[in-house]
């Protein structure tokens, strides 16, 4: 089955732990349609580029998944007509990267700077 990296917005008004539902709730309509949610990560609160819908700040949430398209196709769908997701972006890859993904490093990076002063 293709590979796949999904990265949401949702609304900065959620909790924490409401924003990482989402995960949950997305990647069983997947599993529902014969794929699999292979890496979850939440990347956090950050601030945006613009303003989406009025909010200034949103809830970052990464997936990994291997589905097939038709699966993909549902879950972007029901993404885009959900009210907490503010974005959504899919990218097709050749293969999943083992570890945490680029923004989790960064993070652990400057901890770890930070650790050093």
């Amino acid at each position: 089955m293709p590979l796949y990296e999904h990265v949401m917005i949702a609304r900065q008004d959620l909790s924490g732990t409401q924003a990482e539902g989402l995960i949950e709730h997305f990647g069983g309509v997947l599993t529902d349609n014969g794929g699999k949610l292979v890496d979850q990560e939440y990347w956090g609160v950050k601030t945006m580029a613009y303003r989406i819908n009025k909010n200034r700040k949103g809830h970052y949430l990464f997936m990994r998944t291997d589905a097939p398209a038709p699966a993909v196709q549902e879950m972007e769908r029901l993404m885009r007509l959900h009210d907490d997701v503010m974005r959504v972006l899919t990218i097709k890859v050749d293969e999943h990267k083992e570890g945490p993904s680029v923004q989790m490093q960064k993070r652990d990076d400057r901890d770890s700077r930070r650790d050093n002063r």
